[in-house]
Parts: structure tokens; C-alpha cells; sequence
């Protein structure tokens, strides 16, 4: 057999190689391996896939909060599954120090957001009754000591949640000439504020507004 037949039995060995190689990339690329289902819809459990996958968390499977038996938690949570207590206090001290900061500096659009039309109205009086006399306040915020749930409410939909303030503010009004007319700018005061916070329980929207302030008798 001359070089032609050598070439040709060449040419049928590498055609024979190429379809075997093809064969098996599709026997590999058909099957499943479960790793595609797992990929489309991680939330299944392992029972379900048969593969040890941690399942994520849903909503509604979400564990109770450690304070959930507490009458006053279960009233809010008669309406929203989702309250937390200790959730709500977090957002409850970042909102005061930012209202009473905001309240300090005369800052209207940030007051506005977060206090009821009625809440916001009083602030704003006292903001612009400074601004009449020349006045400035000076807030210092030390630190918040203690914050804890006092009371709640549902009238109808609305949730409300009262919680006692207790901080630390160091806190001064000057006069148009920088006079000291109250409060000390070296003085750390120890505040008390109970504060009551309402939210529709059936809107999308998480946050709650300032509804009510008052001070201990």
C-alpha cells in the first residue's frame, strides 16, 4: 500500500477519534447533575433536591423574637408578623438622636420626614420662634443610657409603640451675640423623653413616624 493509503487509513483513525470525542461530550453535557435546579431556585430545601443545601430563610418561617410572649410585642405582632421588639428599640434610638439633632440645627426637611403633621407643626414653631428672637441651640449628643418599650397600641390598623428615652445631651441657647441665655455648654444633663411612634401595619412602607412626645411627670 502506497503513501496514499496511509493518509487515507490516517484520515479514517482521526474521523473515527473526532466522533468518539463527540459522543461523549454530549453523554456529559446531557445529563443533569442537580446543580442546575439548585441554581434556579435556592430556596429548596435539601429533602427536596436530595443534595445537603442550607435552604434561605423565608418570611413567614422566620424564628420568633426572644421577646414575642411579651403581651405588649404580641399586640404589634397580631398585626405585623414581622415586629421585633429589640429590632424596633434599634431604629427607635437612631431615630431620636437624629430628631433631637435635627431639632437642635433648625434642619425642617429632615424633621418633616420623620414626625407627624402635628409633631412636626409644634417643632417647627419653637424652630422659628428662635429664629425670630436671634437665638441658637447648641445639642450635644452624649449618649442614649436606656431605651425600652413602655406601651403599645392598635387602633384599627395603626400600630403604636411608646418607648422611654433616657440620655445624655450636653445643651445651650446663646443670643444673636453668642450670650449664654440657658443651659450649659460644659454640663452633661441627664433627659428623659417618652416618645410614641405610629405606622399603618398594612403599608410597604417599614418606617414609623413620630406621633406624640411628652416628659415624665
Amino acid at each position: 500500500m502506497g503513501d496514499s493509503g496511509f493518509q487515507f487509513l490516517d484520515i479514517l483513525l482521526l474521523g473515527a477519534i473526532a466522533v468518539f470525542i463527540a459522543l461523549r461530550l454530549r453523554s456529559v453535557l446531557g445529563q443533569r447533575t442537580g446543580h442546575e435546579q439548585q441554581r434556579r431556585a435556592p430556596a429548596e430545601s435539601a429533602a427536596d433536591t436530595g443534595d445537603n443545601v442550607i435552604a434561605l430563610p423565608r418570611r413567614d418561617a422566620e424564628a420568633e423574637p426572644a421577646d414575642a410572649a411579651d403581651p405588649k410585642i404580641a399586640r404589634i405582632r397580631a398585626a405585623d408578623p414581622s415586629f421585633a421588639g429589640d429590632e424596633f428599640l434599634k431604629g427607635a434610638a437612631w431615630a431620636y438622636e437624629a430628631i433631637v439633632g435635627a431639632f437642635a440645627a433648625g434642619d425642617k426637611p429632615t424633621l418633616k420626614g420623620m414626625l407627624s403633621r402635628e409633631v412636626f407643626g409644634d417643632f417647627e414653631k419653637v424652630i422659628d420662634d428662635r429664629a425670630r428672637q436671634g437665638h441658637t441651640q447648641e445639642t450635644t449628643f452624649v449618649g442614649l443610657k436606656n431605651a425600652e418599650i413602655v406601651e403599645t397600641a392598635l387602633n384599627g390598623r395603626t400600630a403604636e409603640v411608646t418607648v422611654r428615652f433616657e440620655s445624655e445631651l450636653i445643651s445651650a441657647t446663646r443670643d444673636r451675640t453668642g450670650g449664654l441665655i440657658a443651659g450649659d455648654p460644659q454640663a452633661v444633663e441627664q433627659v428623659t423623653d417618652i416618645w410614641t411612634f405610629a405606622r399603618d401595619t398594612r403599608s410597604r412602607d417599614p418606617n414609623w413616624t413620630l406621633i406624640a412626645t411628652a416628659s415624665p411627670n
